[in-house]
């Protein structure tokens, strides 16, 4: 459950990315709710200009719970930045955002490529990572990329999710639910 971000989420989207289990791992980083408003405000013109492609990620209620965004896209392809707050943690949300988002992402809007670093000290995100069974390890692939995230030592990982690796995850896991088998991933 995914929306266009709106400026008036951004109360409940602060106080949710200033938990000290979120904040550190989110990417524009707001101390003040003006300075998060300024910073949603910024990522909305963006979007408009064609720059990033962001969504607020919702609870079964609609409320915003965190967000998914793509960040510098070039070539049809771009970094993947999503936080979800803490309260969420554990129950499902952030892999069915990344499913929506890839939908979205790769048939609707000509991406090809969408790259995830990953602080190699970032557990949670790592063990994320590896719930998605469309999601490939990039360092050894994309060699120039992770040299290029990893500018100040060895910090990331490098992982990627193609346009044909979601595509054929997803024809599977569709085809083994219609034949009743059961998808552990």
């Amino acid at each position: 459950m995914l929306k266009i971000r709106e400026l008036h989420e951004v109360p409940i989207l602060f106080e949710l990315a200033s938990h000290p289990e979120v904040y550190p791992y989110i990417r524009h980083k707001a101390d003040t709710l003006d300075e998060f408003y300024f910073l949603t405000k910024q990522l909305i013109e963006a979007e408009e200009q064609g720059l990033v492609i962001s969504r607020t990620i919702l609870d079964e209620y609609n409320q915003p719970i965190g967000t998914i965004n793509l960040f510098d896209i070039n070539n049809r392809s771009g970094f993947l930045a999503t936080w979800i707050g803490k309260p969420y943690f554990g129950k499902g949300y952030n892999k069915m955002a990344k499913e929506l988002f890839f939908e979205e992402l790769f048939f609707h809007r000509g991406i090809e490529n969408v790259f995830m670093k990953v602080r190699k000290t970032n557990l949670r995100s790592l063990k994320a990572v590896e719930k998605l069974g469309y999601a490939i390890l990039g360092d050894d692939l994309f060699p120039d990329i992770l040299k290029e995230i990893n500018v100040d030592g060895d910090i990331y990982h490098l992982f990627v999710v193609t346009k044909e690796h979601f595509t054929s995850y997803m024809q599977f896991t569709e085809a083994s639910k219609e034949n009743g088998e059961e998808i552990v991933s």
